[in-house]
């Protein structure tokens, strides 16, 4: 495959790689600074001659875990010890990483959505490459957009300078502009516009959910795979109204002591972050004391503002009327929301139920099989076993056990490969089913089938 490739917008080149060409901090919308701040994005200003895009872009500004971070520091020790993969914090983070197969013709499109509560997390994590991905024949695009008080703000003064008379959701607008990019550029890089795979896990997961019930992708997403945040009216993703999001937005602007709009926008990022920093931190002792019960969820996350969605993802699932495709879900031994009790009683928590439950959901509707998994494998530890917790997964499923700190033995590296091997095939056909994976069956009422991989 040639290393120059024609966009919409411009000439850009990667970098050859073994089998592959990588193209890291490709633009897919203008900067989101200065006016552009809270505002939806705008597409990229064309540019002349050839782009260079031989490093990850920048990452959307954050508070990154260390290894004194008390709720922390298993994270901050299992994916961002390492420099090398953490590149530098800017509100000027519109960027996309694209891994495509040597000689790409009509290759399907996996569309990453990377994790971290909507607060933090981003498209370069150490855990995530596409050369497994490039190796079976899929093009993977993994995707940075505005994070925390910077992706989901809603606020009046930002609603009433809207045209909509909206606000928040910017993340979420940043996914969207990124896949219509996608759509309508990566047939120039030998990918198929016609079979695009969204997926994500936790917070990118609840994204994948928001993508497939939003009426603004239209018909752009063709299977979607789901990754420990499956909201199946279990009431793990709220989706606040948008004026419920507004007030928490006015207890941060209160905070910041911002006196308008202009103020606002002219704030330095930290000083945003630290205002919100107190804010969940007054919502952390809410939910404490039993004060509010919403404080004990996720908050500063998208809502329901009538255009990018017109409903909850809960109501969507219950009226069913998410896009009718195939799709996987699942989740982890050790996932969010599984209780000490669930421990005691070899209860695999809410999400494995919630994802069972939208496979089904599925089949009650007649919609394309929808398949479910459960990943109950031990990872190896420090002169121990760790039940896998929340994200343990995306190693395998990324095929970058050799980046880990852990002694990853053959066990772990045949999970993985079959793992991709079922992933990569879905994105393919909308079937997980190999050579390499047992008879995976779609999850329905009358049966309920799990592939569990241990």
């Amino acid at each position: 495959m040639q290393n120059f490739i024609k966009t919409k917008y411009g000439a850009i080149s990667g970098v050859p790689m073994d089998g592959y060409i990588v193209y890291k901090g490709v633009p897919y919308a203008k900067p989101p600074v200065g006016e552009l701040r809270w505002k939806r994005p705008q597409e990229p200003e064309p540019w002349e001659g050839v782009l260079p895009c031989d490093h990850f872009g920048n990452i959307t500004p954050q508070v990154l875990p260390t290894a004194d971070t008390p709720w922390g520091a298993m994270f901050y020790k299992e994916f961002y010890s390492d420099p090398e993969f953490v590149p530098q914090q800017s509100e000027d983070c519109l960027y996309l990483n694209i891994w495509v197969p040597e000689q790409a013709e009509k290759c399907p499109v996996a569309f990453w959505i990377h994790g971290g509560g909507f607060g933090g997390g981003y498209n370069s994590e150490i855990e995530f490459d596409g050369a497994e991905y490039a190796s079976r024949g899929v093009i993977l695009v993994t995707v940075e957009y505005r994070c925390d008080i910077f992706g989901f703000l809603a606020h009046p003064w930002l609603s009433a300078e809207d045209e909509k008379g909206i606000s928040g959701n910017y993340g979420i607008y940043d996914q969207i502009a990124a896949l219509t990019w996608v759509y309508e550029n990566i047939a120039s890089f030998g990918g198929d516009p016609e079979n695009i795979t969204v997926f994500g896990q936790s917070a990118g997961c609840m994204s994948t959910q928001v993508l497939i019930s939003s009426p603004l992708t239209g018909n752009m997403i063709k299977k979607a795979i789901l990754q420990s945040g499956v909201e199946a009216g279990n009431g793990f993703l709220a989706t606040p109204t948008l004026a419920e999001e507004q007030t928490y937005g006015e207890r941060i602007v209160k905070i910041s002591r911002a006196k308008n709009l202009e103020e606002l926008r002219a704030m330095d990022v930290q000083s945003l972050l630290a205002a919100k920093a107190q804010f969940d931190g007054e919502m952390f002792l809410k939910a404490m004391s039993g004060e509010s019960e919403s404080a004990g969820h996720l908050m500063i996350v998208p809502n329901v503002d009538g255009y990018v969605l017109e409903k909850t993802v809960g109501e969507t699932y219950k009226d069913g009327t998410m896009k009718k495709i195939p799709c996987m879900a699942g989740c982890v031994t050790d996932d969010l929301g599984r209780t000490d009790e669930d421990r005691a009683n070899n209860d695999p928590g809410m999400i494995l139920t919630a994802c069972k439950d939208w496979c089904i959901r599925q089949a009650e509707l007649q919609n394309p099989p929808a398949y479910c998994y459960f990943f109950d494998h031990e990872l190896p530890g420090e002169g121990r076993k760790d039940a896998a917790f929340h994200s343990a997964e995306l190693w395998y499923m990324f095929g970058t056990l050799d980046r880990c700190w852990r002694a990853m033995d053959e066990k772990d590296h045949e999970i993985s490969r079959q793992m991709l091997d079922a992933w990569t095939s879905f994105m393919k056909t909308g079937d997980p089913n190999t050579d390499s994976v047992p008879a995976w069956r779609p999850c329905t009422k009358d049966d309920p089938f799990v592939w569990v991989i241990k």
